[in-house]
């Protein structure tokens, strides 16, 4: 195993996603009016991607995103670019916690694989070569079961869940492959459904199975996946309870999840959301495997830029070595600062103070 697989995730992490610069903001909405081209558009993106790549750097992460800065929401993006996937304005947006997201969803147009042409693949090598040997170049997509959300199946061309389970594996597994080949070595499937699965009631979904059989599924999915990765290629899953302008979308600890997800996917890292009492305690954790996956607690929270009490995080991880131990902890931000290209409600300053405190909490913690 390679030095980065046997580091990453690293004591000091974030999710990814970063606030969209006032540039980009303007530069977007330039292109939707016709006023710059696709081109002027990807080359503005390319310019503030390198400069949020030096200052993670400067900052003291040793893992880097590119923010997601062409993105316009976490996992439509890469999504609705898979073949057999198109993307559509539904009649709703979601439900969140004081506001309904913007109206953008994806849905099944036909059998499910992976576009060798996905225009991820080129924006990673082009993004690896801004980073160069400076710093671990993270991606980070979607989870394979985000598919298995409310109205995304279509019944008609997928009446059987277990053959749309069988193509969603396959093409993840290529598109992990695709990723490896283009270099990289450090990827986050980032999953709301599988958080989701621990709400009283389980959001965005319409299915008739029972809870366990969903998590059964969904465990299924996750390690088909994972099955043959190379040894050397670090891949994560961030159970997200959804962040849309510092609002979310439901609430529950990992309890009902924890002894199927914790104790059996083959992961290499968790980041979980510890930011509040909405995520409840640290009890979940005892269901992780003792030198298994790193554990990545996101006791610093995303949605607002008030600087945590030093204190009291290093008490939190003292607390959750109750149940792993303290090697096999990391910490970062419970979720990234813009899943959606709205941003959360905070500063780019308060952003990057926030991640800089991550850093240096962690080097008292751990040297």
């Amino acid at each position: 195993m390679t030095n980065t697989a046997a580091k990453a995730p690293f004591r000091a992490d974030h999710v990814g996603s970063l606030l969209r610069p006032e540039r980009i903001h303007k530069a977007r909405k330039d292109f939707q009016e016709g006023s710059i081209t696709s081109e002027e558009l990807y080359l503005i993106e390319t310019e503030e991607i390198k400069k949020i790549v030096d200052k993670q750097i400067e900052v003291g992460l040793q893992a880097v995103t590119d923010g997601e800065f062409r993105r316009r929401f976490w996992h439509t993006d890469f999504l609705e670019h898979l073949n057999g996937v198109e993307g559509y304005v539904p009649e709703h947006g979601f439900k969140f916690k004081g506001e309904e997201t913007e109206r953008y969803d994806i849905r099944v147009n036909g059998r499910i694989s992976f576009n060798a042409d996905h225009p991820h693949i080129k924006e990673f090598v082009e993004f690896k070569e801004i980073v160069g040997d400076r710093a671990v170049a993270k991606q980070t997509i979607p989870s394979p079961n985000q598919l298995f959300n409310a109205g995304i199946r279509n019944k008609d061309i997928y009446p059987d869940i277990e053959e749309y389970a069988e193509d969603i594996i396959k093409t993840y597994r290529d598109a992990i492959k695709a990723f490896y080949d283009a270099g990289c070595r450090y990827l986050q499937l980032d999953d709301v459904y599988i958080a989701g699965l621990n709400a009283p009631e389980i959001p965005f979904n319409d299915s008739a199975y029972t809870r366990e059989q969903l998590i059964q599924l969904a465990l299924r999915v996750a390690n088909g996946v994972l099955e043959g990765k190379p040894e050397d290629l670090t891949i994560t899953t961030h159970l997200c309870r959804g962040n849309y302008r510092s609002n979310w979308a439901f609430e529950g600890s990992y309890a009902k999840i924890a002894p199927t997800l914790f104790a059996k996917e083959k992961v290499d890292g968790f980041f979980l959301e510890y930011d509040d009492d909405r995520s409840g305690d640290f009890t979940p954790l005892e269901h992780i495997p003792n030198g298994g996956p790193r554990v990545v607690l996101g006791v610093f929270t995303s949605k607002h830029g008030k600087l945590e009490d030093k204190e009291n995080i290093k008490a939190r991880v003292e607390e959750a070595t109750q149940y792993v131990p303290l090697k096999q902890l990391c910490i970062s931000p419970q979720c990234g600062f813009a899943s959606t290209h709205h941003g959360n409600i905070l500063t780019e300053e308060e952003q990057w103070a926030k991640l800089k405190y991550v850093v240096d909490i962690a080097k008292e913690i751990w040297g």
